[in-house]
């Protein structure tokens, strides 16, 4: 059966049983710091099996497009070396929110496997919770499977989606692939482990609410998630002997064949598993750059780093060529029946991959050879310790799990404590450390607040709560800090890009301004220094600083058109990837290729500013998803919306967004808009500043006033300013060249003076300068001069503001004799830093308490 009439078949039989067809969300969470990557199926319901959102409909069926390769659920070491782990896969999945349980649950997953794809029942096992008779009972007497076919397994068979949030026991169904597989033990079952039986359904039975303290809450409602993956789903209708051999696979492996001569069916078992890891890190970089992932040094973005790098590395198993984007372009073909948005994303996601393994290219030469280095200094520890693991990480961009990799494969390990340590201090340094989810205050759920701040931006109400840093409490002192909670407030909490608001809290003649705000499920938290004492029910008027305030507002309405103008220009495959809207500026993250030119940028502009010369009105509409949907609404990257109830921003037939900020009325408001910086942040994302209104007004009052002035010093017209500067920088280039000369020919005639005071060390000519008036480069050429008129070994010092500078200089013929790197180290510790060669070494320093050469001479005469 092949792998697209599976699909239609899962989906026909779930919604004749009356499931609602959803279709993926995407890979990257919602506004979830609990997930990397959409893992499974039920992770755009998490917020329905808490309560917190409800739908139109209690049952659900979707395909999930999942990956797993990072946090609780990380399956990339085992990619390529077993017959069922990937990092992308499809998860079908049919859902009851508070509607069946495992009753119906269970009959729908056997009917499915036995009579719509024909698994025999003879070949069909079954696993439940140690604890859960009820689903035991149900599979005896309901469905009728024999007891020595079912299984009372222990935390295999409880599910959580992450460290907190929805959890339960679970149901599974084991296919018995026979003992041609697996571990060959006459007793052999669904609890050994092995490639004998093979998972092919689970059936979570949502009851809990897991809290970050371990304890498990009863939900309110029960409800169902199933999880059952397509590739293995696949792999046993296909009669595969692993995930690879099915027809989800078969195209990505033609192509790698004919672009490399190697055949996998004959391949040795490391070529099998440099094909299979391809393959699928293929597929997981595909998706995940569609879906707005950019490789970076944290976060997602340095998991998928990893994925590609690892993929670079078994890659070089099979060819010396950069063949991803062609890999990429099958699975793309392939896929796009299923996922239309791959096709949209087909350019970034080519030019993604391209830069990303040219790069890794590039270091990988010379961070194997650090490496190798490495492995002969501790050939008998056969330990990569932790500072060497990180540097690669550091310098040479090798994640910790590539020089596993490598290291493992000359039966090397590596320190990864020593590592952890390392990045710890890194991220200490950077101020990125990482923080944990929001916890301690927890309120009941009669404390929720009304936002009023689309209609208003002053609102009388009256405290509902109390808190003092992590404790809710009944009063608050005068001079605390603490926060509040009233039933409606008008201040917008930082959601979608746009800022906190500001403003001020007045407790009768007093007031207060406020310090911070946030949400907690329901309930608006106002952070304030207490003017006097305060009380639950006590009545507060709340005002939102109105210039800050619209001029959120004009910067927010702003991101809209202009998400608008760069897909006018560049296609729709233009998506948003992050965006921060505040009073002063906005700032814009979006997918694409290539920088801008400054003549594209000039089309955008003009185009946002058509629009808002037009003053066009924006409507506020609000609606179902669908509906939003077929209307042409686009979504924003990384909100979530309740797919009954979203908010579009509609400008006209220009510009339809959901979006729950606030905006200008129409867009005449703005006044003006104007791009200041465009960047690049990585491969296939960048980067727009802009300001609006009055900060783009001064911006070109600046702009004028700086040119007006140039104007009139180098007595030239505006439109001849650029050529002028050119003409200005040729000159200051062409005097320093000069300047060069002129030093060099000071330095001949200064060379033989110098000479005069070498002294002999260990039959070693040394010359210790003090000099000043000369760069870096500069010392340099003093020290290849010198070597030139009389070999021996230099040492120029400098003091360059407040620091040193120095460089050290020895002949070819001397580097075996002294070793520079020693020196190095000795220098470090004085306060001297720098690297270098065999024959020459740099750096600088600031506090120096010593004679350094003192010190060099100390280390010559103990060579």
């Amino acid at each position: 059966m092949k792998s697209q009439v599976l699909r239609k078949k899962f989906f026909d039989f779930f919604v004749r049983h009356g499931h609602e067809k959803v279709a993926s969300s995407s890979l990257i969470p919602a506004q979830d710091p609990t997930l990397l990557f959409a893992n499974a199926g039920m992770n755009q319901f998490k917020d329905v099996f808490l309560g917190k959102e409800k739908r139109s409909y209690k049952r659900a069926v979707t395909i999930q497009k999942c990956v797993r390769a990072g946090g609780k659920h990380n399956d990339l070491d085992n990619v390529g070396f077993t017959q069922r782990h990937l990092t992308f896969f499809e998860m079908m999945g049919n859902f009851s929110f508070g509607d069946y349980f495992k009753k119906e649950a269970i009959r729908y997953a056997w009917d499915f496997l036995t009579q719509e794809v024909n698994f025999d029942q003879k070949d069909l096992y079954v696993t439940v919770h140690h604890s859960d008779d009820e689903a035991f009972d149900i599979w005896h007497n309901e469905i009728g499977v024999p007891k020595d076919k079912i299984f009372r397994l222990g935390a295999d068979n409880f599910w959580q989606m992450g460290d907190t949030g929805p959890c339960g026991p679970c149901t599974e169904i084991f296919v018995d692939r026979t003992s041609k597989y697996g571990c060959g033990k006459v007793d052999c079952s669904p609890a050994c482990g092995c490639d004998r039986f093979i998972e092919v359904w689970n059936n979570v039975f949502m009851q809990f609410d897991r809290q970050s303290d371990g304890t498990d809450v009863p939900l309110k409602q029960t409800g169902v998630d199933t999880g059952m993956g397509l590739e293995r789903l696949t792999m046993l209708l296909q009669k595969g002997d692993s995930v690879f051999d099915t027809d989800l696979f078969k195209p990505i492996f033609d192509k790698i064949e004919g672009l490399t001569g190697l055949k996998y069916q004959s391949a040795t078992p490391d070529i099998k598993a440099a094909f299979n890891v391809l393959g699928d890190h293929i597929r997981s970089s595909t998706f995940l750059i569609s879906d707005g992932c950019a490789p970076a040094n944290d976060g997602r973005g340095y998991v998928l780093r990893k994925i590609i790098r690892r993929a670079a590395l078994f890659t070089q198993k099979l060819t010396d060529k950069n063949i991803f984007p062609q890999l990429s372009l099958v699975v793309i073909e392939h896929m796009k029946e299923s996922y239309p948005e791959l096709v949209m994303q087909k350019d970034r996601v080519l030019a993604v991959l391209q830069t990303e393994v040219e790069r890794f290219a590039e270091n990988l030469i010379r961070g194997k050879r650090m490496l190798q280095e490495q492995m002969d200094n501790a050939k008998k520890e056969k330990i990569i310790s932790g500072a060497q693991t990180f540097m690669l990480y550091d310098t040479y961009g090798f994640p910790i799990e590539v020089t596993e990799l490598i290291a493992g494969e000359h039966g090397f390990t590596i320190d990864k404590i020593g590592f952890e340590k390392y990045m710890e201090e890194q991220r200490q340094r950077s101020g990125k450390k990482m923080k944990g989810a929001e916890g301690g205050l927890c309120f009941t759920e009669s404390i929720s607040t009304k936002f009023t701040g689309y209609e208003s931006l002053s609102e009388s109400s009256k405290i509902i709560a109390l808190a003092i840093e992590q404790e809710v409490v009944d009063s608050v002192a005068a001079g605390q800090e603490c926060w509040i909670v009233a039933e409606k407030t008008p201040f917008y909490v930082e959601c979608g890009g746009q800022v906190n608001d500001q403003g001020v809290i007045i407790f009768g003649k007093e007031s207060a301004e406020l310090l911070d705000l946030k949400k907690i499920d329901g309930a608006i938290l106002l952070k304030i220094k207490a003017p006097v004492s305060l009380n639950v029910g006590d009545a507060i008027t709340m005002q939102v600083d109105e210039f800050w305030r619209k001029h959120t507002m004009k910067n927010h309405t702003a991101t809209h058109l202009l998400q608008a103008a760069l897909q006018h220009f560049f296609g729709k495959q233009v998506k948003q990837a992050g965006s921060i809207v505040t009073r002063d500026y906005l700032r814009f993250d979006y997918t694409h290729h290539q920088a801008l030119t400054a003549e594209q940028i000039k089309q955008v502009e003009n185009l946002v500013n058509q629009k808002i010369w037009e003053n066009i009105p924006v409507v506020i509409k609000n609606t179902t998803y669908k509906e939003a949907v077929d209307q042409g609404v686009i979504a924003f990257f990384g909100d979530k919306y309740n797919p009954d109830s979203v908010r579009a921003i509609i400008i006209g037939d220009y510009s339809k967004e959901l979006c729950g900020g606030t905006h200008v009325s129409a867009t005449g408001e703005i006044g003006l808009f104007k791009i200041i910086e465009e960047v690049a942040l990585a491969a296939g994302q960048r980067r727009i500043v802009a300001y609006t209104g009055a900060k783009a007004l001064a911006e070109f009052q600046q702009d004028f006033t700086v040119i007006k002035q140039l104007c009139q010093d180098l007595k030239i017209k505006p439109e001849q300013i650029v050529e002028s500067v050119q003409q200005l920088q040729h000159k200051i280039k062409e005097l320093g060249k000069d300047v060069q000369s002129l030093k060099k020919a000071q330095l001949v005639q200064q060379i033989p003076l110098w000479i005069q005071g070498i002294k002999n060390i260990h039959d070693i000519p040394y010359l210790f300068l003090t000099v000043t008036g000369y760069e870096a480069e500069g010392l340099r050429d003093i020290g290849q001069l010198l070597n030139q008129k009389k070999p021996g070994f230099y040492f120029l010092l400098q003091k360059e503001g407040d620091k040193w500078i120095f460089a050290a200089m020895i002949d070819k013929a001397l580097s075996a004799k002294i070793n520079l790197k020693k020196l190095q180290a000795i220098l470090a510790e004085h306060g001297l830093r720098g690297g270098g060669s065999p024959t020459a070494l740099q750096g600088a320093g600031i506090d120096i308490a010593v004679n350094i050469d003192d010190i060099v001479q100390s280390f010559l005469a103990h060579l």
